[in-house]
């Protein structure tokens, strides 16, 4: 299919000879003689780029092009005029024109602006395809209640330019937030700069975060640009923050309050602006009574709290997020995608997953790799992930086989049997009732008679 152009001019010459060259050159054209008459025609049939006059009758190019960019930004424009002023030309610029070319036109002219405007417009459809892909491939999984609230809070702070602490367990998918967040963001075409905190030296992590000017400390035989440098006008992503020594966080704390930086050996100061999001897995609160951690840091950095929750919160998003991994197996690989039995499910709902969606997602590919058939099943997963064959083999050493007393060991197998459910079920009073096949209330009561011990029902 051939790039349709319009051409808008109300000198019948020009339209004449510029849609006969055009044609010839194998677009389809469309011509106006004014403003009017050119935006019943977009309307009814946009076209790829708009060839659009300054000085008509009736509404002039400037108005016509206003009219164009705020129903159809897409479309490219570029504008030809015999009176051309730098005045104008900025004027078009700002209003979003692609170019701007002086009569008398020269057709070679006319014809590298439009091969420029449209491999713009096609260059911007890719990059928005990909941010697409992006956001996709980073989107949060699941429709457990645990993760609506999730996704709430990420729509909410992701298009202000507030600075967020995301807190959760290891594997819980605290990057995930933040690109998530940054791909929402109106800096999603700018760069998302990843700081692992924990993984810098803490001799190098000043020249890593500032960067370093050539002949900064021995060895160094050229100019490094750092992290918030790299970052300037995106975001920078902080990575369990939680483990910066003391020294390090006083220095963190300097730049995000002046969003300037030095480079280690120079002495030139330089502004960033930067969205800063910083992760932990650590209570910070508790870092902080124990002075591990800067009361000052915490509170600039906690702008919009997110907590990320972990997997054992969210038991009833297992299934999409089997679902979202054999996809992206089948995907990577090149293979057929398998399919994971209702058995096999419940036996990973019952798991208790200290290690979060990490720990699920290894699961699964370990899965699909040593599973010869197209399904898995119950059998498939191993001993250690299935509740009913751990407490079949840890029979023996539960503490009512200890006790002697019949109605002792009675209350104790309630105790351990009602603590176990619960664990199954996320805590969950009604679901954990209506799985042993008693009543809400009658629950409460056995476990406000049977007291200590227990996880912490809802």
């Amino acid at each position: 299919m051939f790039p349709s152009i319009l051409i808008v001019d109300d000198e019948p010459s020009i339209l004449q000879t510029l849609s006969g060259l055009l044609s010839d050159e194998g677009f389809e054209v469309t011509t106006a003689a004014n403003g009017y008459e050119a935006l019943k025609l977009i309307e009814a049939d946009s076209p790829d780029l708009v060839l659009l006059d300054i000085w008509m009758p009736g509404i002039d190019g400037i108005e016509t092009l206003k009219e164009i960019k705020k129903e159809n930004p897409n479309i490219q424009v570029v504008i030809i005029t015999g009176h051309g002023t730098i005045e104008t030309a900025v004027k078009a610029t700002k209003l979003g024109a692609f170019d701007l070319i002086e009569k008398p036109l020269s057709i070679d002219r006319v014809i590298v602006a439009i091969n420029n405007a449209l491999n713009f417009r096609r260059l911007e459809e890719e990059n928005k395809y990909l941010r697409k892909k992006t956001l996709e491939r980073n989107s949060i999984s699941g429709d457990s209640p645990k993760t609506a609230e999730l996704k709430s809070n990420i729509a909410k702070a992701a298009p202000t330019d507030s600075w967020i602490l995301i807190t959760g367990e290891n594997g819980t998918g605290k990057e995930l937030v933040a690109r998530t967040i940054h791909q929402l963001s109106s800096r999603a075409d700018r760069p998302l700069i990843d700081v692992s905190c924990a993984a810098i030296p803490e001799d190098l992590i000043e020249s890593e975060l500032f960067g370093h000017e050539k002949g900064a400390f021995a060895g160094v035989v050229a100019k490094k640009i750092g992290k918030f440098e790299l970052a300037n006008n995106g975001t920078i992503f902080l990575d369990e923050i939680g483990d910066m020594s003391l020294t390090t966080q006083a220095k963190i704390l300097r730049v995000l309050q002046e969003q300037k930086i030095q480079r280690v050996g120079g002495n030139r100061t330089i502004s960033v602006d930067v969205r800063v999001i910083a992760a932990s897995n650590k209570n910070l609160e508790e870092e902080i009574a124990k002075g591990r951690f800067r009361e000052d840091l915490y509170y600039r950095l906690n702008v919009f709290p997110i907590e990320v929750p972990p997997l054992k919160e969210r038991i009833e998003d297992i299934p999409v997020l089997v679902e979202t991994f054999l996809e992206d197996f089948a995907t990577r690989n090149r293979s057929r995608r398998k399919k994971v039995t209702p058995a096999a499910l419940d036996i990973l709902r019952g798991y208790s997953w200290p290690g979060n969606i990490r720990e699920l997602k290894n699961l699964v590919e370990r899965l699909l790799i040593i599973v010869d058939g197209d399904t898995i099943d119950a059998r498939d997963i191993p001993d250690s992930y299935n509740l009913d064959v751990c407490r079949e083999q840890g029979l023996a050493e539960l503490p009512f086989f200890q006790i002697d007393d019949l109605k002792k060991a009675k209350l104790a197998f309630e105790k351990e049997f009602i603590n176990r459910k619960l664990v199954q079920y996320h805590n969950n009073i009604t679901r954990t009732a209506e799985a042993i096949g008693v009543g809400r209330s009658y629950l409460h009561k056995k476990i406000k008679i049977l007291k200590t011990g227990f996880t912490n029902p809802q």
